[in-house]
């Protein structure tokens, strides 16, 4: 009975330490973390990919330490969808209005990686950026035909431009060999 109650007593422990040791810390640095500190009462337009936004931004490391910010600059234009700003940068400015402040916790993986931005970021680090949106500009229709029906067209002509390249070397080709042949025969002639 003992040697029972041992076993037993061992695999509950051997259970509540991995119960610990697998929960999940309310700091978790492997997700994106968005937290609105200003939100203006009237918000009629919500940012969406395609969308222009003027933004102002200062980017921190954990510790404090400001990497960068827009402050002392015009703002930053940032057209959703393009990647011209890192990817969890990007994620946090979809649903926003203009006004709006908000603070991201951006993990690594959303932001320079393990490589980092040497010498200012170091590789794994997790970003803090505090975002004001100045002003929103919903994506135009030419932005959508741009952005959705052009890489459609460019698509479809890649295999048709192939097909005419294929086509024009083929009848090159065959163009030479008959060119050869008629060479011959006027040779045999002779």
């Amino acid at each position: 009975m003992p040697l029972l109650c041992g076993r037993s007593c061992v695999l509950l422990l051997a259970a509540l330490c991995s119960v610990s040791l697998c929960e999940e810390d309310t700091g978790d640095t492997h997700e994106l973390h968005v937290d609105t500190l200003v939100k203006p009462e009237i918000c009629e337009l919500l940012s969406a990919m395609g969308d222009t936004l003027h933004i102002h931004y200062t980017g921190k490391l954990m510790d404090g330490k400001v990497v960068d910010t827009s402050l002392s600059r015009e703002p930053l234009v940032v057209e959703l969808g393009k990647r011209t700003v890192i990817a969890g940068l990007e994620q946090s400015l979809v649903g926003v209005c203009a006004g709006q402040k908000i603070k991201a916790t951006i993990p690594a993986h959303l932001a320079y990686g393990k490589k980092g931005y040497p010498p200012t970021i170091p590789g794994d680090a997790v970003l803090e950026f505090e975002v004001e949106v100045i002003s929103l500009s919903p994506q135009t229709q030419w932005q959508k035909m741009v952005n959705h029906v052009f890489p459609l067209v460019c698509l479809l002509l890649v295999p048709t431009l192939l097909g005419l390249v294929g086509l024009y070397l083929y009848t090159k080709a065959n163009a030479q060999g008959q060119k050869k042949k008629n060479k011959e025969k006027k040779s045999k002639k002779k």
